[in-house]
């Protein structure tokens, strides 16, 4: 079951669900909550590698995605970043988020952006139970012209789903996950085989 709107507004207030800066009641509606665009981001070169083989061996595969991916980059209002047609951007969330153990969160984008083309998930939308930190977007622009990104727009919406009881392994405690208490632009962290 989704939560509605009344019932995101419940959650939040008896704080078993999170959100950091504390959501304004026009950004709740419907099933969703709105989320902004914070202003960290890292772009891949294009020029130091012209491959990365996810089959090879973590290490040769760490060391790649290094050698392709920029360190955290800080943008502002005043100096937007500009994110050209065919480009992939890792950013995050401004709001930092929460979800307890037996809540399941859904990032979509918003249709007014999507309709110049801008994703914010290339393929990963679903929050674990148990997540807590910012939100990693993964922004591609499929359209034909430049888009100028500032931070705080309004870039997602989060969507909640109530899970039939608590996770037995909930992210936040498993011992191999990748991204606990992620805060800012986390790149890639490929798995052991």
């Amino acid at each position: 079951m989704r939560l509605c709107d009344k019932d995101i507004e419940e959650w939040l207030k008896r704080k078993e669900l999170i959100i950091t800066p504390y959501p304004k009641k026009e950004l709740i509606h419907g099933v969703t909550v709105d989320i902004h665009l914070g202003n960290k981001f890292r772009f891949f070169y294009d020029h130091a590698r012209s491959c990365i083989d996810l089959s090879n061996s973590k290490i040769n595969t760490a060391l790649a995605l290094k050698e392709v991916m920029s360190n955290e980059i800080i943008f502002s209002q005043e100096k937007p970043f500009f994110l050209h047609p065919g480009s992939l951007v890792l950013s995050s969330t401004f709001e930092n988020v929460t979800i307890p153990n037996n809540l399941v969160g859904w990032l979509d984008g918003r249709s007014s952006l999507a309709r110049l083309g801008l994703m914010i998930h290339a393929t990963a939308h679903r929050i674990d139970p148990g997540w807590k930190g910012n939100i990693v977007l993964e922004i591609f622009n499929a359209g034909k012209l430049t888009l100028v990104l500032r931070p705080k727009i309004k870039i997602a919406a989060l969507s909640f789903e109530v899970l039939s009881q608590s996770v037995l392994h909930p992210y936040n405690s498993r011992y191999k996950a990748k991204y606990k208490s992620q805060n800012g632009v986390v790149p890639s962290r490929i798995d052991k085989e």
